[in-house]
């Protein structure tokens, strides 16, 4: 099972780092990198226009410049209503009790991963989205 992962991210080490976990695993997967949450919006317009649907991964950085991961939640609920959400989950450099508390009651929110993403971590969601699959 090819599994399509967006990761969004302003940090670029972050971003690196997340990657190179994916890409170590034994999964099989496409990544798509973006640096901002607009650029997320936008390449998931493009996946969507390319492949008709979304990814089925999103690691998604809350503290970003600009449009924020929060904002991006936002926008990706409303802008894509007619298609499957992906699983979302937030990638975090800061143990901020209140992000997690938040990020605990969203229902676009699959999971928090602190910074960087773990494979043991990876392997978790991976055996979650084979389930959801199945």
């Amino acid at each position: 099972m090819k599994l399509t992962t967006f990761i969004i991210d302003d940090d670029l080490v972050s971003q690196f780092a997340t990657r190179y976990c994916i890409q170590q695993s034994h999964g099989n997967f496409d990544i798509v990198t973006c640096s901002s949450g607009e650029e997320g919006i936008q390449a998931c317009f493009g996946y969507i226009e390319e492949h008709d649907r979304l990814p089925d991964i999103i690691f998604l950085d809350l503290v970003m410049d600009g449009m924020n991961g929060w904002d991006f939640l936002e926008n990706l609920k409303n802008l894509f209503k007619e298609h499957k959400l992906p699983s979302v989950y937030v990638l975090s450099a800061f143990t901020n009790a209140s992000d997690r508390a938040i990020a605990k009651k969203n229902g676009m929110i699959s999971g928090y991963v602190d910074k960087p993403l773990s494979r043991s971590y990876l392997e978790k969601i991976l055996k979650e989205e084979e389930t959801k699959k199945s």
